[in-house]
């Protein structure tokens, strides 16, 4: 005869198959439980069935379900939250928490949503996310302190450190913590499972406020005036010396890369940056001047405009 503790493991297990999130509430107020680095990588990871790093389409659907009918002192389904409810559910919850209005949920809207570790949480509240790409590689350059072109683990656990440090002015998270910090981290960024950090991985832990080449000015058939050329080239020449170089070329050069390749390194970013220059640095000098930068952002309108024509 079974004991009442399998039969209790039983139904626990039932109700976790049932209902995912049930497990993250407390049994009696029903409210969700402060959930630990790993446990809401344990969330993530079951929404985000494919892995491309959004909670979308079905998947949201199947979390809106079980988030909402997880509440439910008695033990009701995911079918317990019907189509429309489902619709008017999405609407309402999308608009409180799909920060940047995609449709989908990303990693970071998911740590605003749920209750976590402080200190944790703190990793994914970038309120002022950086103003471009040349921030950025000014940070990358910064913490990959071996030049590898990578952010291993010991780069990323220095980051996450600092981060921290300035979050909270303290120095108070344990070697432990942040190993754990560290080990999800990774699990969330490095898509390709290599243990480390690339450039377009990292680039998805720190998000820069826009990529400058997104705007509308590259995209339609209007034509690019001197005015749009003078803004991009003070949006890069940061020191305003007159010369895109070092980080600002690098961020320029992330920028451009990014209109093509979803998934990118150093050495791709390396390569880019000797195509360009080839191309367009007829007083090799490694450093893009405004008339330079000129011809690349006429062939960017002329490329997208050509797309446009062929795709219409």
């Amino acid at each position: 005869m079974a004991s009442q503790d399998q039969i209790n493991s039983k139904r626990f297990n039932l109700e976790k198959a049932t209902n995912f999130m049930r497990q993250y509430r407390d049994p009696d107020s029903r409210e969700l439980k402060k959930l630990s680095a790993n446990q809401f990588m344990e969330v993530w990871s079951h929404y985000d069935k494919d892995g491309n790093g959004y909670i979308e389409g079905t998947e949201l659907d199947g979390f809106l379900r079980e988030f909402v009918s997880s509440a439910n002192a008695t033990d009701v389904g995911p079918e317990a939250v019907s189509d429309d409810m489902l619709v008017e559910l999405k609407a309402c919850f999308m608009e409180a928490y799909d920060d940047n209005q995609d449709g989908k949920i990303d990693i970071r809207e998911l740590a605003q949503l749920l209750p976590m570790e402080e200190n944790f949480l703190l990793l994914f509240r970038f309120d002022n996310p950086l103003e471009s790409s040349v921030e950025f590689m000014k940070i990358w350059r910064e913490y990959d302190t071996d030049g590898s072109g990578y952010i291993e683990a010991d780069e990323l656990k220095n980051f996450l450190r600092d981060l921290l440090k300035e979050a909270k002015k303290i120095n108070d998270v344990s070697e432990d913590k942040l190993i754990e910090y560290t080990d999800t981290m990774l699990q969330v960024f490095d898509s390709n499972k290599d243990g480390r950090l690339q450039l377009s991985e990292m680039a998805k832990l720190l998000p820069v406020k826009e990529n400058f080449l997104c705007r509308q000015v590259f995209k339609g058939a209007t034509k690019l005036t001197k005015d749009d050329i003078e803004r991009v080239f003070s949006l890069y020449d940061r020191d305003n010396n007159g010369t895109i170089e070092n980080e600002e070329l690098r961020g320029f050069l992330k920028d451009l890369l990014e209109l093509v390749k979803k998934d990118y390194d150093a050495q791709d970013l390396l390569d880019f940056e000797e195509t360009i220059l080839r191309g367009v640095d007829y007083n090799q000098d490694g450093k893009i001047n405004k008339k330079e930068l000129t011809m690349i952002l006429l062939a960017i309108a002329k490329h997208n405009q050509e797309e446009d024509s062929s795709s219409a």
